[in-house]
């Protein structure tokens, strides 16, 4: 067959999978050209709106909260003295490599963890010995708590950089891994028998029919990932740094700076939602390339 024709059976075969998995909303959006229906049905403007009323409402009940006195201000600081004290660390030169650290310490785990469990959730979801002999055992590491790695990594590892970004990997490892292994193990088994009967190889079959069908499931997975390797960093900082947004909770809960406790624990969040949404970026991008 050649080149022009196989691309074309490609392609066909791509849209098919997409549509299997992710619904004929997606399907017609792939035969226009545009994105998929459900993701262009409301304006960008009026969807950061609605999604800041509930920010918004709970900033202003803080504010009240703080200001009737019915929980005394050592307990719960107004939000302008959370914002003083952000604005102080940040004048001392104290915040931003905090910031830089954490974030830095997050990027580098959660892309090993997501690589690492994109190759061995997509080997055990695609073999049935490979699942038979490895996944009990992913499954009982996966159960334990990510405080009983901090030990172990500081014994081999040291107190250094190495520890805590391994500890984050390892968390954002098993979602990843938990997804895409049994996403690919229900990707419907005409379509594989479609390409193999096009002369796809493995790999090709993995890349061109296989992982664009479950690719609303992986960016699922990378997103609990995300999640994850934020959690893990907090528990690595909380025992083991001496620089970091984990660190600075632990030092503003020892020094009674509740104000800078609110700020860190405030960033923390700022930062995960941020980089939520670079994935949810990257999901759109994924949805136009393969569907």
């Amino acid at each position: 067959m050649a080149d022009a024709e196989q691309d074309a059976v490609g392609r066909a075969i791509l849209v098919n999978a997409a549509a299997s998995s992710t619904g004929s909303e997606y399907l017609t959006g792939a035969s226009s050209g545009a994105l998929p229906a459900r993701a262009t049905r409301r304006p960008r403007a009026s969807t950061v709106l609605l999604g800041a009323i509930l920010p918004i409402a709970l900033l202003a009940v803080w504010q009240l909260i703080s200001e009737s006195g019915v929980i005394p201000s050592y307990r719960l600081p107004a939000p302008l003295t959370v914002w003083q004290a952000a604005i102080d660390l940040a004048q001392r030169g104290l915040l931003f490599p905090d910031i830089a650290i954490s974030t830095q310490r997050v990027l580098l785990g959660f892309v090993f963890g997501s690589i690492l469990g994109l190759v061995v959730g997509s080997i055990i979801g695609l073999s049935r010995w490979a699942s038979l002999l490895a996944a009990p055992t992913v499954g009982a590491f996966r159960a334990v708590p990510s405080l009983a790695w901090v030990p172990l990594l500081i014994l081999y590892l040291g107190i250094h950089e190495d520890s805590k970004v391994v500890l984050i990997t390892i968390g954002a490892f098993f979602p990843v891994y938990t997804t895409v292994s049994g996403a690919l193990s229900h990707v419907d088994r005409h379509l594989v028998e479609v390409g193999r009967a096009y002369g796809l190889g493995r790999l090709s079959l993995l890349a061109r029919v296989q992982l664009p069908a479950i690719i609303p499931t992986v960016v699922s997975g990378l997103r609990l990932a995300l999640a994850q390797s934020w959690l893990f960093l907090v528990a690595a900082e909380l025992i083991v740094s001496s620089l970091g947004l984990g660190y600075l909770l632990k030092e503003s809960q020892d020094n009674g700076r509740i104000d800078r406790l609110f700020a860190a624990i405030i960033l923390l969040g700022l930062l995960g939602k941020l980089t939520d949404t670079l994935i949810g970026f990257g999901e759109r991008y994924l949805l136009r390339r393969w569907t």
